[in-house]
């Protein structure tokens, strides 16, 4: 006997329903379940050619304009409804139901899904990168010492460069989709020490070594692997000091 666990049964279940209902009827029906004091609106759906999973709303003289990614449009019903649920909650500052969260994440993390969506990125997306070589900081020849003493030389280049804006809250990221690493413009000056900013880089090029990994509805990006490696980076605490210095 095969016992099946809630997370499969839940799978199970999403993918058995056929699209039995307009994307309108059911933001009407989820509209109508929560009972807020506006009166039931003029619904207009719209999927448009986004480069990523995005999904916005607005109530707006009457009508409640919805505008969804078309990488969406092929959802099953149920994972549709959690959108509207959790659209509709953000509108109104409403709670978003836990279970609306899990059947969505859950969705967007299905290995076709996330390949679907890379693809749409690549095709679609613009990256803002801009040179490697910055005003103080050359990150292709920091990227061949750090390959060179962590990587033993092996891992292959990604594209490299600096952010066109100065973010302080993202110091750098990986992009998968276009197989890109990015640190942040306010980095790349005199007063930033070099420990720093190659601590950074090699926080991202550790992406490359240990991917996100994805358990149901979670999305794991820093693994215990990543942790592991990112404590042989030799002078980690003056770099972390450094960076808290910003």
């Amino acid at each position: 006997m095969q016992v099946e666990s809630p997370g499969e049964l839940l799978f199970a279940q999403e993918h058995s329903e056929a699209s039995l209902r307009t994307p309108q009827e059911i933001y009407a029906e989820v509209f109508r379940e929560m009972r807020p004091r506006t009166p039931m609106p003029l619904i207009r759906i719209k999927f448009l050619r986004y480069a990523n999973a995005s999904a916005k709303i607005k109530l707006e003289d009457g009508v409640l304009e919805v505008r969804i990614a078309d990488t969406l449009a092929g959802a099953p019903d149920l994972v549709m409804q959690a959108l509207a649920e959790i659209l509709l909650s953000k509108l109104f500052r409403r709670p978003v139901p836990a279970h609306s969260n899990e059947r969505y994440r859950r969705y967007l993390n299905r290995r076709d899904v996330r390949r679907s969506l890379d693809l749409v990125r690549q095709i679609r997306g613009r990256k803002q990168v801009e040179d490697a070589q910055g005003r103080h900081y050359n990150l292709d020849h920091i990227f061949e010492e750090l390959n060179f003493q962590y990587f033993h030389g092996l891992m292959a280049r990604p594209v490299l460069g600096w952010s066109p804006n100065a973010s302080r809250t993202m110091l750098g990221h990986y992009d998968p989709s276009h197989n890109a690493i990015v640190l942040s413009r306010i980095l790349d000056r005199p007063q930033t020490p070099r420990v720093a900013v190659e601590y950074v880089l090699f926080h991202e090029m550790l992406h490359l070594r240990h991917p996100a990994e994805h358990r149901g509805a979670r999305r794991c990006v820093h693994t215990k692997a990543f942790k592991e490696a990112e404590k042989r980076f030799e002078r980690l605490g003056e770099a972390q000091d450094a960076l808290r210095r910003l």
